[in-house]
């Protein structure tokens, strides 16, 4: 009777290899970059800006404001996380367990609300880059949202062999080497559909 080894048995968690990826560090700093943008717009022209507003749309704007931080530090403690853990600073199962409390999960009102379209444009602009910012960190971790994958791994020292039997595991995975680079493994995995 033929029983699977444990190593072939072992799953690979792409969107944990790709928050440990250097395509991360793009996301990181927009982040962080929105973090940042936000707290000088509320701490500034925002709280100039509410003071304009009626009474729907200050209340409004103030709620909008708690979603927002609310929303970016959820974020920012996701991505201060992925940090950690890619500097050596966490291991990934210590981020596992730190990343069960963050929640990416924080709605906005919508904008037919009442007192919506007094919002001023920054803080609106605000909202809606992090609603984005949010759906993407989202999309990162779903599993299965690419069918279609190819990448390159390179190995400068001693390759990684438990990442090449990882990826060699993938029902559907080509492992093969570049035609000009020896250090390079190549990657793919393409849908059957």
């Amino acid at each position: 009777m033929n029983e699977p080894s444990r190593e072939s048995a072992k799953t690979i968690k792409l969107a944990e290899r790709r928050v440990f990826s250097q395509s991360f560090k793009p996301l990181y700093g927009e982040g962080m970059g929105l973090v940042e943008q936000a707290a000088e717009y509320l701490d500034g022209k925002g709280r100039v800006e509410a003071k304009t507003l009626s009474r729907l749309g200050a209340t409004l704007y103030a709620a909008e404001s708690m979603r927002l931080t609310t929303r970016l530090m959820q974020i920012a403690s996701w991505l201060l996380l992925q940090r950690a853990a890619n500097s050596g600073e966490m291991t990934r199962d210590q981020v596992a367990s730190e990343k069960v409390k963050v929640r990416l999960d924080t709605a906005s009102a919508h904008e037919d609300a009442a007192g919506w379209n007094e919002l001023p444009p920054d803080f609106l602009d605000l909202v809606q880059r992090s609603l984005r910012l949010q759906a993407l960190v989202r999309r990162w971790l779903e599993p299965g949202r690419a069918p279609n994958l190819c990448g390159t791994s390179k190995f400068q020292r001693a390759p990684d062999h438990a990442a090449v039997a990882e990826f060699a595991a993938i029902p559907g995975a080509l492992l093969f080497h570049g035609a000009h680079n020896k250090h390079e493994l190549m990657f793919l995995r393409l849908d059957p559909a």
